[in-house]
């Protein structure tokens, strides 16, 4: 299942994510988990240091190799440097899969031990000085949608992207690469901004989205919250002495995490869970190629020197029903 944490910043969504994380090594389950932020804040929220968290591998800085891996022998792709973030697979294209090992974990992933087991950790990369006046922050995120358009994942396998605050992800077709997608929101009106914002957005696309409120103190915020985002309102996450101490470099064990905010997370998990038999690869691939056209026309042929249209595999739907190895067929 591929999971997203939305919200505008502050709003706790990177705590929520890799609390989240937490709970799934805890139970066992295969995870990837990607920071996908511009605030690369995941990786000290898993217990990592913050100068290993900063050494973690950038995806940005080795998209050429992701893509040529990717490529496969794709004949419709003629060159890795055609690819752009939206290419769909197709026909001799790679694909990757959650429990794999392959070159693009072995180059950009770290594997990360929790108390409840390990997932691994991949990251997109700081925005940088030498990026200011030459280069936007969707281009770093570009490496986490190309590899979410080539990701098959199964039952009881997660990939958990904490992604960018607000509302940014729009800029491309990234929001649509989710079974469920959980928006973290404050009890106040700034707090319920952004889920207006994606709610709308998202509206067309068939995005499953559930509200997750955070900094709840009581009955109160819970029925502005209700009043405010209806039945999208899954679950309330209250303070959590647990999160304080994590904060202050402390690591406590994650057994020791309060039982209504084990409790919330449950909730998580069951919602993520339940979707599995809704997915529909068909719109999924449909989705996919719709962003990758968009994108083409409006600065990808123009930059990359090639009718990127022709990319596009009519005949080709990805889903877990795709062979085992690593070269996809239609």
């Amino acid at each position: 299942m591929k999971i997203a944490f939305v919200g505008k910043g502050g709003s706790g969504k990177t705590t929520l994510s890799s609390l989240f994380i937490r709970h799934l090594a805890a139970s066992g389950a295969p995870v990837v988990a990607v920071d996908a932020d511009i605030n690369q804040h995941l990786g000290a929220a898993l217990g990592l240091d913050e100068t290993v968290a900063a050494a973690l591998p950038a995806m940005g800085e080795r998209l050429p190799l992701i893509k040529d891996y990717l490529r496969g022998t794709n004949a419709r792709i003629t060159s890795a440097e055609t690819m752009i973030k939206t290419t769909p697979p197709g026909e001799g294209s790679r694909l990757l899969r959650v429990r794999e090992e392959n070159p693009v974990y072995d180059a950009c992933a770290r594997p990360v031990e929790l108390d409840g087991g390990a997932i691994r950790l991949m990251v997109t990369g700081p925005f940088t000085e030498a990026d200011l006046g030459v280069a936007c922050y969707h281009s770093k995120t570009g490496a986490v949608e190309l590899c979410l358009n080539h990701l098959v994942d199964g039952r009881g396998e997660y990939v958990v992207v904490d992604m960018t605050a607000g509302s940014d992800s729009f800029a491309s077709g990234l929001f649509t690469r989710f079974d469920l997608t959980f928006l973290v929101a404050e009890p106040t009106r700034k707090g319920i901004s952004v889920y207006r914002q994606y709610k709308e957005y998202a509206r067309d696309f068939g995005v499953a989205l559930k509200v997750v409120g955070n900094k709840v103190q009581g009955q109160d915020d819970i029925d502005f919250l209700r009043a405010e985002v209806g039945d999208d309102l899954l679950v309330t996450v209250g303070h959590s002495d647990w999160v304080r101490s994590m904060e202050k470099g402390r690591s406590p064990r994650f057994g020791l995490l309060e039982e209504d905010n084990r409790r919330s997370l449950r909730t998580l998990h069951d919602a993520a869970d339940a979707r599995y038999e809704l997915r529909n690869w068909e719109r999924y691939t449909s989705q996919m190629v719709h962003f990758h056209l968009k994108n083409a026309g409006s600065w990808g042929n123009e930059r990359t020197g090639a009718d990127l249209a022709a990319q596009v595999d009519p005949g080709f739907v990805l889903g877990e029903g795709l062979g085992e190895g690593l070269v996809a067929t239609a």
